[in-house]
């Protein structure tokens, strides 16, 4: 009878159940395709300490940037400022002891990805004026697809982007620098929301090099399409979004906002209610034929 009572138990509930199944995926794989879940999809339902991760953490991710480079304005990736805990990946921010550096977390996939792909990401913003980041970048720094940009802080002046995610993307010539990304207004998404005070789910279909749908909360929100949209000054020669990308996790504090004054304070820095940018998991999905 035991044994019978075991076997019914795995027949009701799945071995191989994840946190997101409860999320379909809102995009349309294509006629005659399904989503297949890829390996680098990670739950961080695992302790994953600030020094020395371990062997579930590592086998995904590394500390820090696709290279050397510690991050634009006043930031500077340290492997101490992430961890994972209670289920989360845990990004925070603290100031450089007598420096105007801010420490943050920073984690990068150690796999590069390519299309057709969907990602997504459930997250709680960092209650401070710093980006709360998840985004694809090449390896030569050419090509970038933001899912999720948001600032979340609550102090007075950085309302307007407390209420909005930054939905974009970028193509780069490296020298000399050139930089183009789409400046609509739908770039920045507002449906009313105050984005710190949950979590939310964003999520990008990189269709082909040439189309990108956005998602919140299972709901599409923008679609970037066509030449003019993804690369308007052809700096890709005519490839648009074509590179296998690595899939970085962080934080930022970024020289327009700094010139803004939309930059933390120490005060800030030390209230642990500002602490961290929480992320409960992150999904890929590559579309694959239904009887394959």
């Amino acid at each position: 009878m035991r044994i019978i009572f075991f076997l019914t138990c795995l027949l009701c509930y799945p071995a191989t159940a994840n946190d997101w199944d409860i999320y379909p995926v809102p995009a349309d794989p294509g006629e005659g395709m399904t989503w297949v879940l890829h390996s680098l999809s990670d739950d961080f339902n695992y302790e994953a300490p600030a020094k020395n991760k371990g062997d579930t953490f590592s086998q995904r991710w590394y500390e820090g940037f696709i290279n050397a480079w510690k991050g634009p304005g006043r930031t500077e990736w340290h492997p101490h400022q992430s961890f994972v805990q209670d289920g989360k990946l845990q990004l925070t921010a603290k100031r450089k002891r007598l420096s105007q550096k801010i420490m943050m977390g920073s984690i990068t996939s150690h796999e590069a990805l390519i299309y057709p792909l969907y990602l997504e990401i459930r997250a709680k913003l960092a209650n401070q004026v710093l980006a709360s980041d998840f985004w694809l970048l090449s390896e030569d720094s050419t090509q970038e697809i933001d899912v999720l940009e948001a600032y979340g802080g609550d102090r007075e002046g950085n309302t307007w982007f407390a209420e909005r995610l930054h939905l974009s993307h970028h193509v780069f010539i490296r020298d000399p620098f050139t930089d183009y990304q789409p400046k609509t207004d739908d770039t920045w998404y507002y449906d009313g929301t105050v984005w710190r005070d949950e979590f939310v789910r964003v999520g990008v279909y990189w269709r082909d090099p040439w189309h990108l749908e956005y998602y919140v909360n299972g709901k599409k929100v923008r679609e970037s399409s066509g030449k003019d949209v993804i690369d308007r000054h052809n700096y890709t020669n005519g490839s648009g979004l074509n590179k296998p990308m690595q899939a970085i996790i962080n934080l930022e504090d970024q020289d327009w906002r700094t010139a803004q004054g939309l930059t933390p304070t120490n005060e800030e820095l030390r209230d642990p209610s500002r602490n961290p940018y929480q992320i409960d998991w992150v999904r890929f999905y590559k579309p694959e034929p239904v009887n394959h």
